[in-house]
């Protein structure tokens, strides 16, 4: 009830603008989306599964964030305040849209992509968007705030390349890198009217607008991939966006409200990292070891791992909405019980891992040993056409 009042407490122009925003956004990514995969198609921007890490079974056009892209810039150029912060913000979502959707076409080295995501993150700073201060977590302290002062430009670099990557990594399963997103921009819209930051609020509504106009292209079976071009982007606007908005909440948890609603992305990331470094494997290197990749292994479908990392964002999400609203001690707890969840998560995947492993050396154990006297096939061509089938 809280949530309504304070949204009823925003004028009805400044509704109006951000209602428009969504709608722009939403009708200009579903109209192009069509469009860019025709595109796609011609430029050689097509996902050909050639691993075990992919998904889908036939090839699949890719570069559909060009569609995110223009829905989000019409909508932001229309309604949104361009003041010095969001210009840097779209300045450095170009640089990222571009460095992506190359990517879907050829390939770019990992490091050269991870040095223009640095400077498309340094573009942002240098036009204002950093973490100059943040509300003190330690409650108990006399100093209200924390002063970054020099630091605030690595530590917001750190911020957004870490999130514009996290988007990137979880993006593996047909319409979970999208939706996840839309859920983040939603609960991040709901926090910043309650909050009355009316020009946050428009950027968000153009964000979660054109995710729901790709959206419908994207879920299994998909149509066209977003990409490098769609993951880099939504990472990078919605960790801009949490440093201009979110974190100037002044309120001891005021910290804990972007982690909260990006938890997903950023826990599988840091998972993934971890685990790479204890199998002495580049933290870069790609694998098949991330959440949603996990829950297939487990004998779930497509739809229903992706449904089911839907419930958890939005579960993180409506958390980050309500330590908004309610008192210091209950946010504190809400906290408390989701580092809980964290630990229970990460023995649940050790747990996984074992039994993985157990089956593995079961079925080593139950593997026949070779015959003492081999027999030839009857006939040489028969076994050599056995043999070519390697699969």
């Amino acid at each position: 009830m809280d949530i309504l009042n304070e949204i009823m407490n925003i004028g009805a122009n400044d509704i109006l603008k951000i209602g428009l925003s969504l709608a722009v956004a939403l009708v200009v990514c579903f109209a192009m989306t069509p469009l860019v995969r025709s595109f796609a198609v011609k430029v050689g921007a097509v996902d050909v599964p050639k691993d075990g890490r992919r998904m889908h079974d036939h090839p699949i056009p890719r570069q559909g964030g060009l569609a995110i892209f223009l829905g989000f810039l019409m909508a932001v150029v229309l309604f949104a305040d361009l003041d010095r912060q969001v210009q840097g913000i779209l300045l450095g979502s170009v640089i990222i849209v571009t460095i992506g959707a190359i990517d879907d076409i050829v390939p770019l080295p990992a490091l050269f992509k991870f040095a223009v995501q640095i400077l498309a993150a340094g573009v942002a700073v240098a036009f204002g968007v950093r973490f100059e201060f943040i509300a003190n977590p330690f409650f108990w302290s006399d100093v209200h705030y924390i002063n970054f002062g020099a630091w605030s430009v690595p530590i917001t670099i750190f911020w957004i390349v870490g999130i514009t990557n996290s988007i990137n990594l979880i993006d593996g399963l047909d319409g979970l890198a999208c939706g996840v997103s839309a859920i983040s921009s939603m609960s991040f819209l709901v926090i910043s009217l309650v909050l009355r930051q009316v020009n946050v609020a428009v950027l968000l509504a153009a964000i979660l607008g054109a995710c729901l106009g790709f959206i419908p292209y994207n879920l299994n079976p998909a149509r066209i991939f977003m990409g490098d071009t769609g993951a880099l982007l939504l990472g990078y606007v919605l960790s801009t966006i949490s440093v201009i908005g979110l974190f100037k909440f002044y309120a001891i948890i005021s910290f804990t409200v972007p982690l909260l609603a990006l938890a997903l992305p950023i826990f599988d990331t840091c998972f993934a990292i971890i685990r790479r470094l204890l199998k002495g494997q580049n933290p870069m290197s790609p694998d098949r070891g991330h959440f949603h990749h996990r829950l297939i292994d487990m004998g779930l479908s497509q739809k229903q791992s992706v449904a089911v990392l839907y419930s958890i964002s939005a579960v993180l999400g409506l958390s980050a909405v309500l330590i908004t609203t309610s008192g210091e001690m209950k946010a504190l707890i809400l906290v408390f019980a989701f580092c809980v969840a964290i630990i229970i998560g990460i023995a649940l995947l050790k747990s996984h891992d074992d039994r993985v492993h157990e089956k593995q050396e079961k079925e080593k154990q139950e593997l026949p040993g070779p015959a003492q006297t081999p027999l030839p096939p009857a006939d040489p061509s028969e076994s050599a056409d056995e043999n070519h089938n390697t699969d």
